[in-house]
């Protein structure tokens, strides 16, 4: 992602998002990257997965559960809804919009949402990219349909996504104004 600036008539591109982050290279090298490098790599590996699972959650919370799906137990016992290879939660405030129009949002009437959810079900990620001064995530599919996570509150984008295919799962976030990866256990700040 990058910004432009203008300064005494000069335009200045500038590279956001450049948190250090570690990782490991097949040969056990520490490598460094940022994570922007690390989101773009997973973003391209996105395209062509299928959608293969949505669902909401608490209030307008939806999670799109990419690739080949996994059982997930409640705390109780009982079973939960599977989870992908890659995870991508948005807790509030989010849209899916065609060329023309926005079909759905979370400020939409909920009886909306599932025919909504349901254009999303078994398409094809051809794009997966960040926006926006403050990272947003969206995720456009092979039918040209958006899903966008679209903030409209104070703080900072609350969405998530994970990627659980390596030996390690990554969680992207949002922390005071960059993007953010970890391994999910950090709590949220």
């Amino acid at each position: 992602m990058r910004a432009l600036s203008r300064r005494r008539g000069k335009l200045k591109i500038y590279r956001l998002l450049t948190t250090p982050y570690r990782t490991c290279r097949n040969d056990g090298k520490n490598v460094a990257m940022t994570t922007l490098k690390a989101f773009e790599r997973v973003a391209a590996s996105l395209i062509g997965m299928p959608i293969s699972h949505v669902w909401r959650g608490h209030g307008s919370a939806v999670f799109i559960e990419c690739g080949k799906l996994s059982p997930v137990n409640r705390r109780d016992g009982s079973p939960g809804n599977p989870e992908g290879e890659v995870s991508l939660g948005v807790e509030w405030s989010w849209r899916i919009e065609d060329k023309a129009a926005i079909r759905c949002g979370s400020w939409s009437e909920e009886s909306l949402w599932e025919p909504a959810f349901d254009t999303l079900r078994n398409a094809r990620i051809a794009h997966c990219e960040l926006f926006g001064a403050l990272p947003e995530v969206a995720i456009t599919l092979d039918s040209g349909l958006r899903f966008l996570s679209f903030s409209t509150t104070d703080g900072q984008p609350q969405w998530h996504l994970v990627d659980r295919r390596g030996d390690q799962e990554q969680w992207f976030t949002v922390r005071g104004g960059h993007l953010h990866v970890g391994d999910g256990s950090e709590s949220a700040t």
